[in-house]
């Protein structure tokens, strides 16, 4: 099957059309999508205040900083599903304003706990707000403006992760702890009325019963599976917590697909994953969250513990790969290639380019920044073109009545992949590390682990360069991971629109044949 149908029971939206306010519109999208973003990486720089501040324990820490993408995960297929049913703008307006009071709460806490649930609420806002964005998206505009729009639109998650530490540094040398969510008041106020005057309601209207049991199913496995990735590196793939996680997300993810395939009315139409432009896409999707989730993950670690420099100076340069991204998209340059190369074309490049800025610095920036800066450019160029294309490739595979869902699938994969990306990627690291370490250090955890077990400066150098290797090794593994990806990705997509258009070219010939009254066969 190359295609797949709307849902029969639901009316189908209306095309999308060319409002005069759309280049507007988007920029009311992009502003809540920021906010969704910087929320992901303002708080790094922010853990020393909240330890001295709450009296914070490590543990803690960490539930602060995972709860959000925990919970976030969690709900987006849900969230997706809801906006497609009560109102996209609707729905859009509800994320602003929980995304709003939580983050009040949240600069209000006195303890832990109360950080961790404003955290998490801000999570449920979150998932409303990263489904209704895209899905206005492909609402207000037609087949001609949207890959541009699409661009930009994903352009925000670039420029969130460039702008959050340096936004969180420059709060926190002014203000207190609090002062991070504090401002997203004032955004979410603006946003909100900008919303309601300007963007139009859509939703898909259909007498059918919410898919309750399939919404929950879809949480818990998705809860199951991306706790399991984010506790792995600190608690052990192995540990029991994190085993027990992985069960409960694979049943959870099992029983979830089986209920979808049973009910008239499902949350997720499981038939999407015979619809060879949606695999193609998803896989591509996968494999460049893979590769951005995994590198940033090992370039910051690069830039901090290999080269030197501190948390505020290495979100400076780190700030070139996101203003390359934000540069191409707002210039509508993959846009205007997109007619040139196709998606498949596309996708090959895009991804290319990112596996080969990331094994450029692998190989010129294991000392220096300069060559760091090449390769961080390069993959810009790259995350420009592929993401994008990635985004409206899903989303134009779904029906438009479906097109909350389909944004949901997309901030799935994207977490997912992330999540993977750190995984393997931090895995390949620990195991290169592990294996070059010199005997004084062997058995070493962590780099700051290692050198305290040693006791001169070349043990420290041995140190420093057994870390090193790690990460260039890790670089290289994800470097050939999104290459090869980009490859499956394209040649099945390609394989889609040929068969589409052999599909075409025979319904026409058919049509053809036959004529307006065709004459009836002879009796036999």
């Amino acid at each position: 099957m190359s295609a797949v149908a709307p849902d029969a029971t639901a009316t189908p939206l209306q095309p999308p059309g060319r409002p005069a306010t759309r280049w507007l519109i988007l920029a009311v999208i992009c502003v809540a999508q920021l906010t969704v973003v910087l929320d992901n990486t303002v708080l790094n720089v922010a853990v020393p205040s909240l330890t001295g501040g709450l009296g914070a324990s490590t543990a803690d820490v960490q539930w602060m900083l995972n709860a959000y993408s925990l919970v976030l995960s969690g709900l987006l297929l849900i969230a997706g599903n809801s906006a497609d049913r009560y109102g996209r703008k609707k729905m859009l307006v509800v994320g602003l304003v929980l995304f709003g009071l939580a983050s009040l709460a949240a600069s209000l806490a006195q303890a832990p706990g109360q950080l961790i649930a404003a955290r998490a609420a801000m999570g449920v806002g979150g998932a409303l707000l990263v489904t209704t964005t895209l899905a206005v998206v492909m609402q207000v505009f037609d087949d001609t403006d949207r890959p541009k729009a699409i661009g930009i639109w994903s352009s925000v998650n670039s420029l969130g992760f460039a702008a959050g530490p340096l936004i969180g540094g420059a709060l926190l040398d002014h203000f207190w702890w609090g002062s991070l969510f504090l401002v997203n008041l004032p955004v979410a106020v603006i946003a909100v009325v900008a919303v309601v005057a300007l963007v139009p309601e859509s939703k898909t209207r259909g007498g059918e019963r919410p898919d309750v049991l399939g919404a929950l199913l879809s949480m818990i496995g998705m809860v199951g599976v991306v706790y399991a990735i984010i506790s792995g590196p600190s608690d052990g793939w192995l540990s029991g917590r994190v085993l027990a996680a992985v069960a409960v997300g694979v049943v959870g993810l099992g029983l979830f697909a089986l209920w979808e395939l049973r009910h008239p009315n499902p949350m997720l139409d499981m038939h999407f994953f015979s619809n060879r432009p949606f695999i193609g896409a998803v896989s591509g999707g996968i494999l460049v969250a893979f590769g951005m989730g995994g590198s940033m993950f090992l370039l910051t670690q690069h830039i901090q513990l290999v080269l030197g420099f501190g948390p505020l100076d290495a979100g400076l340069r780190m700030a070139p790969l996101a203003l390359t991204v934000v540069l191409i998209n707002f210039t509508g340059l993959g846009a205007r290639l997109m007619p040139r190369f196709g998606t498949p074309g596309m996708i090959v490049t895009g991804m290319s380019l990112l596996a080969g800025g990331l094994a450029a610095i692998s190989l010129l920036g294991g000392r220096s920044y300069g060559g760091m800066l090449f390769g961080l450019i390069v993959m810009g160029v790259g995350v420009s073109i592929a993401m994008p294309t990635m985004a409206n490739a899903i989303m134009a595979a779904i029906p438009p009545a479906k097109a909350g869902v389909g944004a949901g699938v997309n901030g799935t994969l994207m977490e997912f992949g992330q999540g993977l990306g750190v995984a393997v990627l931090g895995a390949v690291l620990n195991s290169r590390f592990a294996a070059l370490l010199p005997v004084v250090a062997a058995g070493a955890g962590s780099l700051p682990a290692a050198l305290a077990r040693t006791h001169t400066a070349e043990e420290r150098t041995a140190v420093h360069d057994a870390f090193a290797a790690g990460i260039g090794t890790s670089q290289l593994v994800g470097a050939a991971a999104v290459f090869l990806g980009g490859l499956v990705a394209a040649v099945l997509l390609r394989r889609a629109e040929r068969a589409g258009t052999e599909a075409d070219g025979r319904q026409e010939a058919v049509g053809q044949g036959a004529g307006p009254n065709p004459a009836p066969a002879p009796a036999e």
